[in-house]
Formats: C-alpha cells, sequence, structure tokens
C-alpha cells in the first residue's frame, strides 16, 4: 500500500472507532507513538512496539466511560507523511466530559505505519 492507500483506510476505520483494528492492518511492528511533550500526570505516555501500542489504546479505553461524538477529518498528504484532525467529545471516569482535540501525524514506510505523534493542548 502506498502512503495514501494506508492514510485512507485509517481514516476510514478510526471513523468506525475500530482503533486496534486500524493498527492490527497497517502498523509496523516495531512501530512507535509519541504523545505531547509535558502531558499531565496520569497521561498516557509513549509507545514503543506494536504490542505497546494496542496496550496504550486499551488503557485509554478503561478510562472512558462514554463516546458522545467524535470525528476524524481527511488525510493531508505530504511524502511519506500524513496528518488527521480528530476530535472527541467524551466522558472520563472520575473526570467528567472533556472535549478533545488533536492534530495526528503518521509517518508510513514500506506500506505501514511507523511513527504517529499527537499533538494537543495541554490544560
Amino acid at each position: 500500500m502506498n502512503t495514501e492507500a494506508v492514510a485512507k483506510r485509517l481514516v476510514e476505520l478510526c471513523r468506525k472507532g475500530e482503533h486496534e483494528q486500524a493498527q492490527r492492518e497497517l502498523y509496523a511492528q516495531d512501530a512507535v507513538s509519541i504523545e505531547m511533550p509535558g502531558a499531565p500526570a496520569g497521561a498516557l505516555g509513549d509507545a514503543q512496539g506494536l504490542e505497546a501500542i494496542y496496550e496504550k489504546g486499551r488503557q485509554f479505553s478503561a478510562m472512558v466511560e462514554a463516546v458522545h461524538a467524535s470525528s476524524v477529518s481527511e488525510p493531508v498528504m505530504a511524502g511519506n507523511w500524513f496528518s488527521v484532525s480528530m476530535t472527541m467529545d467524551v466522558t472520563f471516569r472520575g473526570r467528567g466530559r472533556v472535549q478533545m482535540a488533536e492534530i495526528c501525524v503518521y509517518q508510513v514506510r514500506d506500506g505501514e505505519v511507523v511513527r504517529e505523534q499527537f499533538f494537543y493542548d495541554i490544560g
């Protein structure tokens, strides 16, 4: 798959809420996932390797009590990179309802996502 095909499939699966399926289909075994520097205590950190990325996703899901709405933009392409904007309206266990917005940047090599990095406001 080329970068555009990977991007379109990732968007398709994420719009359905099938994030782990996207990782299973599209990510390299040695992929890395990078959060914002300075994320608050208790936030999920970086993950190295596909198993660690699955676990990071499971931990995030366990923190969510309810998803009220979510959206994923069309991808913006740049060579072997693409980005999407994601928004979520979620209720976290013990924290209440939160509106989240982030830019997600992905690097593709040999038809697989090898890096994802997230940018969002902290606070």
